[in-house]
């Protein structure tokens, strides 16, 4: 259904409900024109004339009767559904699925997630703690956790933490006999203990 077709539809309950062009208009915000060229708009679209109109008054038809029976309770079932996401608005609620490594998991999420979970009792947090570097987007997350190094470019993202730095240490016997390391790729060949 296009908009279009939709406006029409609210327009139409709106005469037929009001029984009247200028009520209906004000309750729409819209000029009687306006409403009167919707109504035969939707009146052509349909095949059907919808409303009996008089200079004074204004009924539905039988075919307007039955469209309104139907349209109500579908309208209400729309209202009900925007009312229910714009809940989301006034108070956060739902799931939010978060991919991050075990490292963030451990420094970052955990120590926060109980008073998260205090301030936030209606959103379940579900974590997929994943060192391997996910498709947030393609696997169906809502955020991943990331190094700054490894953010792809057309991702939002917001620092967590401060810049942390990494360290390669090791004891003057293992690394006495070798030559001087001045880059990571040094290091091939030295037997490491290492993060995967």
């Amino acid at each position: 259904m296009r908009g279009s077709e939709f406006a029409e539809l609210m327009a139409f309950l709106a005469v037929a409900e009001e029984r009247s062009f200028r009520r209906a208009a004000q309750r729409l915000g819209v000029s009687p024109s306006a409403l009167s060229h919707s109504m035969r708009a939707l009146e052509e679209r349909l095949g059907a004339r919808l409303l009996h109109r008089t200079t004074r008054s204004v009924a539905p038809t039988e075919a307007g009767q039955d469209l309104l029976h139907r349209l109500r309770p579908a309208i209400a079932e729309v209202d009900e559904a925007v009312r229910d996401v714009t809940a989301f608005q006034q108070r956060p609620r739902g799931r939010v699925r978060i991919n991050l490594p075990r490292a963030a998991a451990e420094l970052v999420i955990m120590p926060k997630l109980k008073a998260f979970r205090d301030a936030y009792p209606d959103v379940r947090v579900d974590l997929a703690i994943d060192d391997a570097i996910t498709d947030v987007v393609a696997r169906g997350f809502d955020a991943g956790i990331r190094s700054g190094g490894i953010v792809e470019r057309d991702m939002i993202s917001v620092p967590l933490t401060s810049d942390l730095r990494m360290a390669v240490v090791g004891s003057p016997a293992l690394l006495g006999g070798l030559p001087k390391i001045g880059d990571p790729a040094d290091l091939k060949g030295v037997p490491c203990v290492t993060y995967l």
